[in-house]
């Protein structure tokens, strides 16, 4: 649907959802594994869902995603479009979806909010709080968690160093940046980047970290989806 309205600060979501999650040692994807009764990508949706201010999101699956009808069909979700223009990197996943806001009328100016689909246990009060301190930013930034173990360099697999901690963050997502801004940022710096503040520190700027939560970890690895349902079970 095209977006004709325009106001002075609008928000959109762009959620790459065209991996398949191979570290999670399973058959089917894991963004569609079931979690707590629901396929994983469906609790990412709601989160978005309840965060009022969002005009609109894009769920960029892989070209030959054949699991999505299903679940969208099972538990629709009116805010999101999905398109299968996904690529081989979570960076042309995010270029692929920032492309369709542009076709369908967003601009350069509005805000974006890029989420991993595999970080399910994200909540809405969570990316209000990331819109709240980055809204009026110049820049944007992004969800992170302040390091809290000791850090090691490893080489041949030993220790080779002890990292100083103190001002050490842990990346998560949502991240938050300008439309346009992001676009170009991505588009500089190539398919292998991994998330969207580098691209963004590659132009020189410095993206605005806002405290996340432990819990907004991503479910990566087998062990992994014991503790998201568990977590998610202790919300209901």
């Amino acid at each position: 649907m095209p977006l004709h309205t325009h106001s002075p600060i609008r928000f959109f979501a762009v959620i790459p959802c065209a991996g398949f999650g191979s570290r999670a040692g399973m058959a089917t994807p894991k963004q569609y594994q079931a979690i707590a009764g629901l396929p994983m990508v469906v609790h990412t949706l709601k989160a978005f869902a309840g965060v009022a201010r969002m005009t609109k999101g894009v769920l960029v699956l892989a070209p030959n995603d054949s699991h999505m009808n299903g679940v969208l069909a099972a538990h629709p979700q009116p805010l999101f479009d999905a398109v299968r223009t996904g690529g081989a990197t979570r960076a042309e996943s995010v270029l692929a979806g920032l492309r369709e806001l542009v076709e369908q009328g967003a601009y350069d100016t509005d805000w974006v909010l890029v989420h991993d689909a595999a970080r399910c246990l994200v909540t809405p009060a969570q990316i209000d709080a990331l819109i709240d301190a980055c809204y009026g930013d110049a820049v944007g930034g992004l969800l992170a968690h302040q390091l809290a173990d000791t850090l090691k360099v490893e080489a041949n697999g030993r220790v080779a160093q002890t990292v100083d901690r103190a001002d050490k963050w842990l990346a998560q997502t949502p991240q938050m940046f300008r439309l346009g801004v992001l676009l170009q940022a991505l588009e500089q710096a190539g398919a292998a980047v991994t998330d969207e503040a580098s691209a963004i520190e590659a132009m020189g700027l410095s993206p605005l970290l806002v405290p996340g939560n432990a819990q907004n970890f991503k479910v990566t690895y087998p062990e992994d989806f014991a503790m998201a349902t568990a977590i998610l079970n202790s919300r209901q």
